[in-house]
């Protein structure tokens, strides 16, 4: 059970976070130990409450554990940013670090999708995660299929308000601009490279996809920052 410090947002407690972020109680305890945790906030009886940023961590180190980092490699990697970061900041960070990740999908249960989320869910819940590409179903009720580099943001988003259709509609503005930029982008780089050998092609594209995500991802960040201004500014 969530408690709150006071501070208006939710914590959880160290069995909470590790059931959230599919890690073992002991995971959690040495990740502090490395410093590779910032430490909880001591509530009453000196009990640790750990809040979004220790989750957002979390799914990070999980990320560059994948791409084969070892700890230390990570805890030097993690000394590297900024300490001002937030949840949402580390949250797109780690996003970046996830699309380098294969695509392959892994079947996951329906108890471990809500250990992650920390509740039961339901069919309206699971409707959700398949709106926004998170899981897929299998012929077994409780088995889906899942999208390991979504899951950690599909979990988060369960409990925003925001209505199915809109999840869809979303989606689908998403899907259809990222492969219009994707297409674009391509053809630019094809013109560019046309009639060099394949592994110099191979070459530049390893170069150039991890550029052209960051610019992605500063380029909509900047626009809807603009965009939330002018509509705050309509309010």
């Amino acid at each position: 059970m969530t408690t709150d410090t006071g501070t208006g947002d939710a914590t959880l407690t160290v069995d909470e976070l590790a059931a959230r972020a599919g890690v073992t109680v002991r995971t959690v305890r040495f990740y502090s130990t490395r410093g590779l945790l910032p430490p909880p906030v001591l509530g009453p009886r000196r009990v640790g409450h750990y809040g979004p940023e220790h989750l957002s961590r979390l799914a990070l180190i999980e990320e560059l554990q994948h791409h084969g980092m070892t700890l230390a490699a990570i805890e030097r990697y993690l000394d590297q940013l900024p300490a001002e970061l937030t949840a949402h900041d580390l949250a797109i960070h780690r996003a970046l670090v996830a699309s380098w990740l294969p695509d392959a999908p892994q079947e996951t249960s329906r108890a471990q999708l809500e250990r992650r989320a920390g509740r039961a869910l339901t069919e309206e819940d699971i409707d959700r995660l398949a709106a926004m590409s998170v899981l897929t179903r299998t012929e077994d009720p409780d088995v889906f299929r899942t999208d390991p580099g979504i899951l950690h943001l599909g979990m988060r988003l369960l409990d925003v308000p925001i209505g199915l259709e809109a999840i869809r509609a979303a989606h689908t503005v998403v899907e259809e601009h990222t492969r219009s930029a994707a297409r674009e982008l391509s053809r630019l780089f094809r013109d560019e490279v046309w009639g060099e050998e394949l592994h110099e092609i191979k070459s530049l594209s390893a170069h150039m996809q991890p550029l052209v995500v960051q610019a992605l991802v500063v380029a909509f960040q900047r626009s809807l920052k603009q965009e939330l201004r002018a509509w705050y500014g309509e309010g």
